[in-house]
């Protein structure tokens, strides 16, 4: 068991409301101790009216930095000191550095998904995307997307069409990408703009623990042996997403190698070293197999 009752621990971690159960403290704590770092990462409740006094908390206590999630990537940026470029870009913070009481904001989940994207960039250059989502992550993929893999159009599809509405308008102003289209999530009146599609990228919470059976907004009729289906949840790794997916013989990537991907960018940025990422996927990976 390591000791962290040094002077010279670092405290990191993860802030969003509710905070359910993340694999980051696992990542993170592991990377610790495979370094022999002496770092501690752990998961905070914040709820919304609370974000401003907990990273004022944070910086009393000197906590290195913590990473973003629901419902605080957007609302956390006019209380940074600094957002990075990217960051600015996507609208969107998922990890945060305390540089001696100067908060500074990046976006490491566009890292993530040019790890499991990459792969397919040929097939989805020049053809029809579709994000579902219009909170934080969705921004990220739509910003990544037009960054780096220019398909020919992306459909922004959320509940709410206003919430899509203003991504689509955010992009359309700050890129020269004008080929986004807004659409409210209403199926099956959504199977032909997923039919038109080679890549459909689920930026939403749905299908994560304790919800695992919960896909509503998907049907199997919507994909296809040529597409593939990007699901961001990671847990449970094998989603009702990507088993529908996989069922109508569509290329399903689970959201591992984006967590692992964008927790290995945050944890440089707050270290300065790398993450021995093949090592932490197995100690995951095993930990996951037993059930524990």
């Amino acid at each position: 068991m390591k000791d962290y009752f040094f002077t010279d621990a670092r405290l990191l971690g993860l802030i969003g409301h509710p905070i359910k159960h993340t694999f980051s403290p696992f990542i993170h704590n592991k990377t610790s101790e495979l370094l022999g770092d002496n770092t501690l990462y752990l998961p905070f409740d914040v709820a919304p009216s609370n974000l401003k006094d907990a990273l004022a908390g944070f910086v009393a206590l000197g906590v290195r930095g913590v990473n973003v999630t629901t419902p605080h990537k957007e609302a956390i940026i006019p209380l940074l000191h600094y957002v990075s470029e990217e960051a600015g870009a996507i609208g969107s913070v998922n990890t945060v550095v305390n540089e001696v009481g100067k908060l500074s904001g990046h976006n490491t989940d566009s890292a993530g998904i040019i790890e499991s994207l990459e792969p397919y960039r040929s097939e989805i250059v020049g053809n029809g995307a579709v994000v579902v989502g219009a909170g934080g992550a969705a921004r990220a993929a739509v910003y990544t997307l037009i960054r780096r893999f220019n398909p020919s159009r992306i459909f922004i599809v959320n509940r709410t069409k206003q919430r899509a509405e203003y991504l689509k308008d955010h992009f359309a102003a700050s890129s020269d990408f004008d080929r986004i289209e807004a659409r409210e999530l209403t199926p099956p009146d959504l199977l032909d703009v997923f039919a038109e599609s080679k890549l459909i990228v689920n930026a939403t919470t749905v299908g994560m623990w304790p919800h695992a059976d919960d896909a509503v907004m998907f049907r199997e009729e919507a994909f296809d042996e040529d597409q593939i289906v990007f699901d961001m949840v990671y847990n449970p790794l094998n989603t009702k997403l990507t088993q529908l997916a996989e069922r109508s013989g569509a290329r399903a990537i689970n959201g591992l190698p984006m967590l692992l991907a964008q927790a290995a960018k945050s944890y440089e940025l707050w270290t300065g070293a790398k993450m021995p990422v093949a090592e932490v996927e197995t100690a995951l990976k095993e930990r996951l197999a037993s059930g524990a």
